[in-house]
């Protein structure tokens, strides 16, 4: 295909989770769709694994539900653990069952989704996925988008109508658009150990979602469908090799379990967490999606959700303009809804889920045990708490915004 060939509707870059999701959404729409992928394949790996409520209720519509619960684990409990006294605040999701048939967080690796998307995207007429297609460059004009490619053999020019650039936090498709990250970057790192011990026997009655508190070390411990994963900070000056080492691995268990027993792990992950949002998502024709336009760290699972509530907004604005039914200015309502959510909601949530986490003066572990006890209490400040857990709230604020 070349430039010189049809008009693609959309031109998308990545086939992370919100890639597919996108291209899946416009081709079951109607629209014809180019993904491009700069990996081989599909990547395989761990990151994200927890899918909200309103995040289930959309892929439901898009046909993708059975199959990701067959993969996936269903969690409707929550819990936060004072790591020094044992006390144990726990909530449960449950009792969203009103207005949600997905009244829980379902422990999915994003691996799956992405799989599954893609299967299914191979069955719909007007969508084309290409491997090994890395997005170079691109100009537009009043009628569409010229995307430069790199291909294994050749340089390949496509021409679309818009272009989304799902390509990640190194996002291309940012970089020419020449729009900056605000925000900050942790000064710690942290790593992530996945196992498949059953590390329940060790610790009792826990969920599947556990969050540790402990102004030494706090941790998060997630259990996926093939493993549990623990997720820890450490110090920026240590290694990527120390912190890798199996002298680190024994350290971190031996802490969790109370136990010196071998533990084997199935991955090890140094990661970099930031609290970043792009100044603009929208240029023209090219807009941006997931952590191309915003990231935040992983404690309370807002960052894939995040990217698929762009896509939902994104595709749902799209539609209309392809249609002839609507113009730019619904993409310029996309970026002031995504944009207003991400810096009042995920943002902020997410940076007091962490120093909830971390917290170290006097009494402050205590004081903040003491709210969620008061919030357990009261019905209507726990039911505003799950709502804001769940992303509820975020996709409530989203609808307000004209």
């Amino acid at each position: 295909m070349d430039m010189n060939e049809r008009l693609i509707d959309v031109i998308i870059a990545g086939a992370g989770p919100a890639g597919v999701v996108a291209a899946l959404h416009l081709a079951q729409s109607g629209a014809s769709v180019l993904l491009l992928e700069a990996g081989a394949t599909v990547a395989q790996d761990l990151r994200a694994s927890t899918l909200h409520p309103p995040t289930l209720d959309y892929l439901r519509d898009l046909g993708l539900s059975d199959q990701l619960h067959a993969q996936g684990l269903r969690s409707p409990e929550y819990a936060y653990f004072n790591r020094r006294t044992g006390a144990q605040i726990r909530f449960d999701m449950s009792e969203l069952a009103d207005i949600t048939d997905h009244p829980y967080r379902l422990q999915c690796e994003q691996w799956k989704l992405t799989n599954i998307g893609c299967r299914m995207l191979a069955d719909l007429p007007g969508a084309e996925l290409r491997f090994s297609r890395r997005v170079l460059s691109y100009e537009q004009d009043a009628d569409g988008v010229t995307v430069h490619i790199e291909a294994p053999m050749a340089i390949e020019h496509v021409r679309g109508k818009f272009l989304i650039g799902c390509d990640g936090a190194n996002s291309i498709v940012r970089k020419w658009m020449g729009v900056e990250f605000d925000g900050f970057t942790y000064e710690e790192k942290f790593l992530c150990l996945s196992t498949q011990m059953p590390v329940e026997r060790g610790l009792g009655d826990i969920c599947n979602v556990n969050y540790m508190a402990d102004p030494e070390e706090w941790l998060v411990l997630l259990r996926a469908p093939t493993a549990w994963r623990v997720l820890v900070p450490a110090a920026a000056t240590a290694t990527d090799a120390e912190l890798l080492s199996d002298k680190r691995k024994d350290e971190v268990f031996a802490r969790l379990l109370g136990t010196d027993e071998h533990i084997e792990t199935s991955h090890r992950t140094i990661y970099r967490m930031h609290q970043r949002v792009a100044r603009r998502y929208v240029d023209g024709r090219v807009v941006l999606v997931g952590d191309a336009a915003h990231l935040n760290n992983p404690l309370g699972g807002f960052g894939m959700n995040a990217a698929l509530h762009d896509v939902r907004n994104l595709v749902g604005k799209l539609i209309p303009i392809l249609r002839g039914e609507g113009d730019s200015a619904l993409l310029d309502l996309y970026e002031r809804q995504r944009r207003t959510v991400m810096q009042e909601f995920i943002q902020a949530q997410s940076i007091r889920n962490k120093q909830a986490m971390e917290m170290t003066a006097d009494g402050q572990m205590e004081a903040n045990e003491r709210l969620l006890q008061s919030i357990v209490a009261d019905p209507a400040k726990r039911r505003d708490y799950l709502l804001r857990q769940s992303m509820y709230t975020a996709v409530a604020r989203e609808q307000e915004i004209t």
